[in-house]
């Protein structure tokens, strides 16, 4: 028996997914928790065989925050990211947690059920669209650094304001985003900001 647990904000999506799950012979749901200090809590105490991590958990820490708690733990579950957002440094971020895996919530219940049992035998497993995303990174690739650049670009921040935030100098700042404006072809910040949205490399802001 492969033993779950459910970690999103929302309660609809996780009666959701239990009634999904709980229909099935080999897999159960220990427990639920809707963000990061009741999961670290939940998997503390109950030793789930498979986290099912949501990457918006409102206010505190986000799901990828969490993952990499869980996955820093003595025992630490797997954890399979089930999610909405499919965006770059929502991906890479995920999985440079300790993601084992990354599905989106538009998935058939049967490809749930096998990401969950493949993620439970440590398997990576990735939905079509994700994967895809990753292997078009075959090309000029933005850097971590440079994903992160871009979404402090997307809130308005000067050049002074990311290098206060980065704990680099002005410079640097600048220097990255020479990179950036090269590898999205455009130069422009704004346009820079609306190709990576539009290349579905962070979120617009809301």
């Amino acid at each position: 028996m492969i033993r779950v647990a459910l970690v999103d904000d929302h309660p609809v999506v996780r009666a959701g997914v239990r009634a999904l799950l709980e229909g099935q012979d080999d897999l159960t749901v220990v427990g639920e928790a809707s963000d990061a200090h009741s999961a670290q809590q939940l998997v503390a105490a109950l030793h789930p065989d498979v986290v099912l991590m949501d990457l918006n958990l409102g206010p505190g820490a986000g799901g990828a925050e969490v993952t990499a708690r869980l996955r820093a733990l003595a025992e630490p579950p797997y954890v399979l990211v089930l999610t909405t957002y499919d965006t770059e440094a929502d991906i890479m971020s995920a999985i440079d947690a300790g993601a084992s895996g990354y599905l989106l919530k538009d998935a058939p219940p049967e490809d749930l059920f096998r990401a969950i049992r493949g993620t439970a035998r440590g398997e990576t497993v990735l939905a079509p669209a994700v994967a895809a995303r990753l292997v078009r990174r075959s090309g000029p690739t933005l850097t971590e650094r440079e994903v992160e650049i871009l979404g402090l670009l997307a809130t308005g921040r000067s050049n002074r304001d990311l290098a206060k935030k980065l704990y680099v100098s002005e410079a640097t700042i600048k220097s990255h985003l020479a990179h950036i404006y090269s590898k999205l072809e455009v130069d422009t910040r704004a346009a820079a900001v609306a190709r990576a949205i539009e290349q579905r490399i962070i979120r617009p802001v809301s």
